[in-house]
């Protein structure tokens, strides 16, 4: 065997280290990083003077088999924002505003056009959310993955002031569920579209199914800190993806309680009811796959209902969509 080189097992380390230099706009720019090579370096001084006992806050996730649909669409530019959004909506969930992250971008062989495609998006939903970029890592494995394939993955970390948590534990009987719409599908359940649709139905769907991931950071942290209300009003917030109602939303409710869910609370968008219908799947597998048009759920103290509406309508359509009650039972849905 002769003249082997990296390149010619298809790494191109110079390619790949301009595309890392193409990028830098969209990364954190701190004097601080100037001298980390081998990692990204946050000061979180300058923040922690807005915390009485700060606790940091992670959350790490991808975007799964939706990228399949990007690569066979060959429209790139939303799942950036699906990543961040699968991240940030986790750490809001307890009360935590997020402050940096991390992707992690793994590939056959380096297509600059559609990594830069994916990381405009990033670039937007890291925005949307007050969240810094701070590095990553971009991976050349080829033999790992097919020719135009690509994977994504992201880490962010939050803060939250230890008595501003929200765990769930004080809901109760009696406490009210809040729907905030999703954008569509989010990022979840893609494997079962692909399933349900083919290629030309996928095709005819694309913008529907490429819908990016409704980023809720801004509308949690005010609900957080409005004054019109006491923060313990807040009760339990759960983000709707894998599992969906019957598996996540139950996840923030205490031992003795369940959650009633009325379906007819708000309106399912239509790309769900076509999945449902070409792949003749049942109400109870939709509901547990799919968010279905709800994705982040509150549950809230009743007596400030009016006050807490009137501050989600600013950012979101917000529905009532349940209560909860003693029961053994985790989820009810009429």
């Amino acid at each position: 065997m002769k003249n082997v080189s990296y390149k010619k097992s298809g790494v191109n380390i110079k390619a790949a280290d301009t595309f890392v230099k193409g990028i830098k706009g969209f990364v954190a720019s701190d004097p601080l990083n100037k001298v980390a090579a081998f990692g990204a370096l946050f000061n979180i001084s300058r923040i922690l003077k807005n915390y009485k006992h700060p606790v940091l806050v992670s959350s790490t996730d991808g975007v799964g088999t939706k990228l399949k649909i990007a690569i066979d669409t060959g429209i790139h530019d939303t799942v950036g924002i699906d990543l961040v959004g699968m991240n940030v909506n986790d750490l809001v969930c307890l009360g935590a505003k997020p402050l940096f992250f991390l992707d992690y971008i793994a590939y056959a062989k380096l297509e600059s056009d559609i990594l830069k495609s994916v990381m405009s998006g990033m670039h937007k939903g890291l925005v949307e959310s007050d969240c810094s970029l701070l590095g990553g890592e971009t991976a050349q494995m080829p033999g790992m993955y097919k020719k135009g394939d690509y994977d994504l993955a992201g880490f962010c970390v939050g803060i939250v002031d230890e008595k501003k948590i929200i765990n769930g534990k004080n809901i109760k009987e009696g406490d009210l569920v809040i729907g905030l719409a999703s954008s569509g599908l989010h990022s979840n359940g893609f494997s079962l579209v692909r399933k349900v649709f083919n290629s030309k139905e996928i095709k005819k769907h694309e913008k529907q199914l490429l819908e990016p991931t409704r980023i809720y950071v801004k509308s949690i942290l005010s609900l957080l800190s409005a004054k019109r209300y006491p923060l313990n009003a807040i009760k339990g917030i759960a983000h709707i993806t894998g599992g969906a109602f019957y598996n996540k939303a139950t996840k923030i409710l205490p031992a003795g309680v369940g959650m009633v869910v009325n379906k007819k609370s708000w309106s399912v968008p239509e790309i769900f009811k076509m999945i449902q219908d070409k792949g003749n799947v049942s109400d109870k597998e939709m509901y547990t796959v799919f968010n279905m048009g709800i994705g982040m759920i509150i549950v809230i103290d009743k007596r400030y209902l009016k006050e807490v509406m009137g501050n989600l309508i600013k950012y979101n359509k917000a529905y009532v969509i349940g209560e909860i009650v003693r029961s053994k039972n985790k989820m009810v849905m009429l």
